[in-house]
């Protein structure tokens, strides 16, 4: 009989996702995976190079917080230079929006396009267009349950029922502490390691139902 089946018939293949080391340096799995962030990330981006591509979705938000001032606005100026044209750094200042208040509305777009110099309409369209970008306020924690191909084999709606199960709450919708808000969406790009769900920037492997009690409470417990 086959390590994968079963005599009730075939159950999923589960990819452990950690092969041991395979290079000169000592690293645990966790020190791999990224458990903890390294470092600190500087609200004004530190080097220019890597200002664009920080992170944007905290679980600190402040929506009422002005575009962009101290750090941020020189974050902001940093990621102008790294593009011939402002329309180029649309999708960057829109991260940054979205790190600082935690959703893009119709006020901010409109704020951005005069920053930017650009046609109102055309960063609406960008904004609409991205699935990444939040038209409406969402929890301190974004929870993003992947249930295509790969993670719906591997019981991707059961985790996603388990995270509504335990926040309370309905897909799309808020928890009534404002701690969560989970949603269901396609490919996170980990399909050798299903089920795969993405918490604000963080991502989380072989996630099972079972497993979705643990997470919830380190998220309350360490608010990251």
């Amino acid at each position: 009989m086959s390590d994968h089946t079963k005599a009730s018939g075939p159950i999923p293949f589960r990819n452990p996702g950690w092969a041991g080391n395979t290079g000169s340096f000592d690293l645990t799995e966790a020190q791999v995976r990224g458990d903890d962030f390294v470092g600190v990330r500087p609200p004004d981006g530190g080097h220019p190079s890597g200002a664009p591509s920080y992170p944007y979705m905290k679980a600190d938000k402040a929506p009422d917080a002005p575009l962009f001032e101290g750090p941020y606005r020189e974050r902001f100026e940093k990621i102008l230079t790294r593009y011939p044209e402002t329309r180029a750094a649309l999708l960057p200042t829109l991260n940054l929006a979205q790190e600082l208040r935690g959703h893009i509305s119709p006020d901010t777009m409109r704020e951005v396009a005069v920053l930017l110099d650009l046609p109102e309409a055309y960063v609406r369209g960008v904004t609409s267009f991205y699935t990444m970008y939040n038209k409406k306020p969402v929890g301190r924690f974004l929870i993003q349950v992947c249930t295509n191909i790969s993670c719906n084999l591997c019981g991707g709606d059961e985790v996603l029922a388990a995270f509504l199960k335990h926040t309370g709450t309905e897909l799309g919708a808020t928890s009534s502490d404002g701690d969560f808000t989970v949603m269901e969406v396609e490919c996170l790009a980990a399909c050798g390691t299903p089920t795969a769900v993405q918490i604000n920037s963080r991502y989380y492997e072989n996630v099972t139902p079972d497993g979705v009690p643990a997470i919830l409470e380190r998220l309350r417990a360490r608010g990251e």
